[in-house]
């Protein structure tokens, strides 16, 4: 017998670093515009304060119509075409974006690059490059580059507009949309399948059901109320700066120093909130923090106070940014991650868009300061609807193999064996797959009992059906 290690294969490995370097480009060219278009938006025709909140946010919109298509079309047509169009289109509105003289123009252009909506066949590609038991970390590795791709583009952008204005961060985004292409088709290995993934991939005959918990839409609303303040205060926060006496080509440096502290204030708190199982009460005193740091920069004018509630900010949002996604896999059924996360993104998407027409209309309707005195009064509703939320159980998703001569008249066989097993609270059989998927309780996991219904050699079910 092949034994199956969690180590990563030689495939596995270019494969994760390959694709989390596509994710992380993406996003940084999405990221980049963010705190500089309030700041030269004056040189644009047609601007205002509500179509710089539009520019800003638009590509939520066409992100969230389009990534469910995208994924589906990357089951059909393969993962590397469908992803290389979504590229391309990104450069394309990359390029419209650059080369615009109004803002009408660069809303057109954060469209096309919204429209470039390949996350979902990304991590369905990741999902077919690597195998179950290395496929968590693998997920996580591409959520730290987006963590990363964030941190970053908050002080590359600033740096690149400095010397090379608004267009500049537009050909640079274009440039990484070039590079990625390069990595997708050198350094991605092919895939050795193409198959649905129910841990990464969304199953709309798992829709219903996902919509019918309560937990799960809660975290929806957080993902979509956390992306939407953070897009409505950057319509403000550039030009807060500058009256703060910011010259434009410190802000990189502003915001470097902002995001190094709020991570490292972070860190320990995510380890509280994971090993001491704190979840809900450091969602909630995040979702606090950021109600008052909201407060706080709407009514303080000194640049002292300024710093310092967006370091609250920004700690509290890479603290919700960990947790969330933690607490989604905790809460997701067996066997419909892929769908609940589809659901989850769909709404940060849609919260991002919301978010900078909020913040555009505030702002030209009642000043900066409405901004973000508006953002906490929606902060204060984020608080009141999370409170009720029951506390996530510390379960873990595991996905195990089944044998091949498992057929589907065995499945109410298989499920009642695995629940049989203390520390299995829920599971997922799927003979189609040859999978099952199970949701576990490690601290009380019978760990000799599954054992005895798997191979600790080869790691797959030995069923003998």
């Amino acid at each position: 017998m092949t034994k199956v290690s969690g180590l990563l294969l030689v495939s596995e490995r270019r494969a994760i670093a390959g694709l989390a370097g596509l994710y992380a480009s993406r996003m940084l060219g999405l990221f980049m515009v963010l705190p500089v278009l309030a700041l030269y938006a004056d040189a644009l025709s047609g601007s205002t304060p509500l179509l710089i909140g539009l520019a800003l946010g638009v590509y939520g919109l066409t992100q969230a119509v389009l990534q469910i298509p995208f994924g589906l079309l990357s089951d059909r047509l393969g993962r590397k075409p469908v992803i290389a169009f979504g590229l391309c289109l990104f450069m394309l509105g990359s390029m419209v974006a650059a080369q615009a003289d109004s803002i009408q123009g660069i809303i057109l252009g954060r469209c096309l690059q919204g429209s470039g909506a390949v996350a979902a066949a990304i991590m369905a590609l990741l999902a077919d490059q690597t195998r179950e038991q290395v496929r968590t970390a693998a997920m996580a590795t591409i959520g730290l580059s987006i963590g990363v791709a964030f941190g970053v583009a908050m002080v590359l952008g600033p740096l690149v507009s400095t010397h090379f204005g608004l267009a500049g961060v537009f050909w640079l985004t274009a440039g990484l949309a070039l590079v990625g292409l390069v990595v997708l088709w050198k350094l991605v290995p092919p895939a050795p399948r193409r198959s649905r993934h129910r841990d990464v991939g969304l199953d709309r005959r798992q829709l219903s059901s996902v919509f019918r918990r309560s937990d799960l839409w809660r975290l929806d609303i957080s993902i979509f109320s956390l992306h939407l303040l953070l897009m409505a205060i950057f319509v403000a926060v550039p030009l807060r700066l500058v009256n703060a006496g910011i010259e434009v080509q410190r802000h990189g440096w502003i915001y470097l120093s902002v995001m190094v502290v709020a991570f490292l204030i972070m860190v320990p708190l995510v380890i509280v909130a994971e090993k001491r199982r704190r979840m809900k009460l450091m969602c909630l005193g995040a979702i606090a923090a950021i109600t008052l740091s909201l407060l706080g920069l709407g009514l303080v004018s000194g640049l002292a106070g300024l710093l310092a509630w967006l370091m609250v900010f920004f700690t509290a949002f890479n603290l919700l940014e960990a947790t969330l996604p933690s607490m989604l896999s905790k809460l997701a059924p067996a066997g419909a991650k892929g769908t609940a996360m589809g659901v989850y993104s769909t709404s940060q998407f849609l919260g991002a868009f919301l978010g900078g027409v909020m913040g555009g209309w505030l702002s030209q309707e009642w000043g900066l300061g409405a901004v973000f005195i508006g953002c906490a009064l929606l902060g204060l509703v984020w608080f009141v609807v999370m409170v009720g939320m029951t506390p996530p159980r510390h379960l873990s998703s595991e996905i195990v193999a089944l044998d091949e001569r498992c057929k589907d008249d065995n499945l109410d066989m298989l499920m009642e064996q695995f629940s049989c097993v203390a520390g299995v609270e829920d599971v997922m059989v799927v003979p189609s797959e040859r999978l099952a998927y199970l949701k576990v309780d490690h601290e009380h996991l019978d760990k000799q009992a599954l054992a005895a219904l798997t191979d600790p050699d080869k790691g797959e079910a030995i069923w003998r059906v």
